[in-house]
């Protein structure tokens, strides 16, 4: 049964985890039902491999085959390299995308992978950053996004 708190004038609700899909859209341009869900993962991986974190190819061939680890579909890769040696990659994909965000002078990275749906394995491609940074520490969680934005389990495999 929900349960809603007062912080500080805030109410809050909590609701019990269920992973539905946002069920029963329908489109107003085709009046057919669609999915409207979606998992994001966002990461902070810090005290990295410095040699990884700086290996702007490595970083892109990791992301890729975290992707392709995820079940997710690559289109594109947009990167862009920063002075002296901070480092973004975008990675299109036909469910979203993912990102990386490197700060090598901290050895430290941020990184998200948003897929549409519910198909995708988040935590697959997290075990294969983890796999190529080595951090000493990550943060992590992953929301479900649809009519409403709630917290997700992370499920390490």
């Amino acid at each position: 049964m929900p349960q809603t708190i007062d912080r500080n004038s805030k109410v809050v609700k909590i609701v019990p985890y269920m992973r539905k899909p946002a069920a029963g859209r329908v489109s107003e341009a085709t009046g057919k039902k669609f999915e409207f869900t979606g998992r994001h993962f966002i990461a902070n991986y810090f005290g990295c491999n410095h040699a990884a974190i700086c290996n702007h190819t490595g970083l892109v061939e990791a992301m890729s085959k975290g992707v392709e680890a995820s079940g997710a579909t690559l289109l594109r890769i947009i990167e862009h390299a920063f002075l002296p040696s901070g480092f973004t990659a975008l990675l299109l994909l036909s469910e979203s995308h993912a990102s990386i965000h490197t700060y090598p002078e901290c050895d430290a990275c941020f990184v998200d992978l948003f897929t549409c749906g519910q198909s995708c394995i988040a935590e697959k491609f997290h075990s294969v950053l983890q796999e190529y940074l080595r951090p000493a520490g990550c943060l992590r969680k992953i929301w479900l996004r649809g009519s409403t934005i709630e917290e997700d389990c992370f499920k390490p495999l």
